[in-house]
């Protein structure tokens, strides 16, 4: 398991990361310079002379400020909302106070939950975190409600507003980030140590993803002595450690936080957790079995969007059904057999996207071109593909819709909202069988993490590490997220082939 995640849940570079396109969108492994050139800083561009320590602050203090106040523009969309939905008696300043109340006490909870800046948290955990702020205030609402003389008239409107801001803060979040990261004050400067061409794929993964917070700064271990003070507060090592052992102890005097990655070819390790057993501290390794009760909350969960979505989806899925007729006439749903919870079989339903001699279109395919064949055998998928109806087909996958009539499959209970995509054998058949048994051990999903971030771009590899990650990592809030990433996503439709 790595200990990264970028915000759309991918785990950080592993042996699978190192070995596909990342990187080649790298600088080559050799070319590592001894000190990478400093990464200035907006202070240091307006020219000002300040101590280091200040200088490492004033970002911080920068972003959390833009954060800060983004959050408070949410509660004021949501505010000028509720008066919309309550008008009748919400306009005084009683109504006023309390909701500036609620609002300021959600906000000092954020705070005192590190959620500003909220550098290097995962996104199911900001969620996860805003969540439990908005409901304890809830709670002191409620308090407040039995207390004050009219505070039954002001709670419902309350935890409306609240929920609200809920729903309003993640885009106004990440409108204020986009403008921290153009200010050049998003994130923490970091030097990245790590063997062989680790080093390079770390570098274009936290440029990539740089909504992490880090901003990295390729570094040889030899060169450590000579970074200058308010340099980089964070050193990231990854690879071989065994010869930086000994260094460590001086590495946490000049940093402020040294992050080791679990996921690296020298150690490969799932389910790592910290552990303080009388006193002593140490690392436990735990599986990803899910409690009874987090098993039933998902059950209902998955009926309750399931059963209301398949009413909303039933004309389109129609529409689509009667347009692949018109191309192609013939059975307009397809039934597969995939592999499911503990091995059983579940009968897969999509819409048909392809012609009903698909299979032997594919077989021509790969005798005439052997690329097409080798981009078969890397993903399973092709860009270019000779099966696909036109026009209708494509339209379907990009936006996939061939895969609504699986809402039948999760009410049915043969598979879940969010989870490891139910794959053919011959695509289970590239992958470990270490990896197969860990699959097996939780039930399939409609969506899941490599639909939400890389989709068709991933090839075996990277899905099986997306997979293994989301396994690992498994919550009910990870499955929030996931569910709620998943339709800009689709709308995206980045990967979708």
């Amino acid at each position: 398991m790595s200990l990264f995640a970028s915000p759309a849940m991918t785990p950080g570079p592993s042996k699978a990361a190192t070995s596909n396109d990342m990187t080649s969108r790298a600088i080559a492994a050799g070319s590592v310079p001894p000190i990478a050139a400093k990464t200035a800083d907006p202070f240091d561009r307006a020219g000002l002379n300040m101590p280091a320590a200040l200088q490492r602050r004033l970002p911080r203090l920068a972003t959390s400020s833009l954060l800060v106040a983004g959050d408070i523009a949410s509660y004021l969309v949501a505010y000028f909302v509720v008066l919309s939905f309550f008008p009748s008696g919400l306009e005084g300043t009683l109504a006023a106070r309390t909701f500036t109340i609620a609002a300021l006490a959600a906000i000092i909870l954020y705070a005192s939950a590190g959620l500003y800046p909220g550098y290097r948290l995962h996104d199911h955990e900001h969620l996860r975190r805003r969540t439990v702020a908005a409901v304890k205030v809830a709670v002191l609402a409620a308090f407040g409600a039995i207390i004050l003389p009219e505070g039954e008239r002001l709670l419902l409107a309350v935890i409306g507003f609240l929920a609200l801001g809920l729903i309003v803060q993640p885009f106004v979040h990440w409108l204020a980030q986009g403008l921290c990261w153009k200010l050049g004050v998003w994130g923490e400067r970091a030097v990245v140590i790590g063997g062989g061409n680790l080093t390079p794929a770390l570098v274009a993964h936290f440029k990539n993803h740089w909504q992490y917070g880090i901003r990295p700064e390729a570094i040889s271990p030899d060169s450590l002595e000579a970074l200058p003070d308010g340099g980089p507060s964070i050193a990231v090592i990854a690879g071989d450690r065994g010869a930086l052992a000994p260094d460590l102890a001086a590495m946490r005097r000049k940093f402020a936080e040294v992050i080791l990655l679990s996921d690296t070819p020298s150690l490969k390790v799932s389910g790592l957790r910290p552990a303080d057993v009388g006193g002593e501290i140490g690392i436990r390794l735990t599986n990803s079995r899910s409690s009874v009760n987090s098993d039933l909350v998902r059950r209902i969960l998955d009926l309750a969007i399931a059963i209301p979505a398949t009413i909303v989806v039933a004309p389109f899925i129609a529409i689509a059904a009667a347009a692949i007729y018109a191309i192609d006439p013939g059975p307009v749903f397809f039934r597969h057999t995939r592999e499911g919870l503990s091995g059983k079989p579940v009968h897969v339903l999509k819409l048909r996207t392809m012609y009903q001699d698909a299979e032997q279109r594919l077989e021509a395919l790969f005798r005439d071109d052997p690329n097409m064949r080798a981009e078969w055998l890397s993903h399973f998928k092709l860009k270019d593909d000779p099966r696909i109806l036109p026009v209708i087909g494509h339209m379907l996958r990009a936006s996939s819709i061939d895969e609504l009539p699986q809402l039948v499959n999760i009410i049915a209970g043969d598979m879940a909202f969010v989870g490891p995509r139910p794959f053919p054998e011959y695509h289970l058949s590239a992958m470990d069988s270490e990896f197969r048994d860990k699959r097996r051990s939780v039930t399939p999903g409609l969506t899941g993490l490599w639909q939400i971030s890389e989709r068709s771009n991933a090839d075996i590899e990277l899905q099986q590490q997306l997979d293994e990650f989301y396994i690992d990592n498994r919550s009910l809030w990870f499955d929030c997220q996931i569910i709620l990433s998943t339709i800009p996503a689709v709308f995206k439709r980045r990967g979708a082939y």
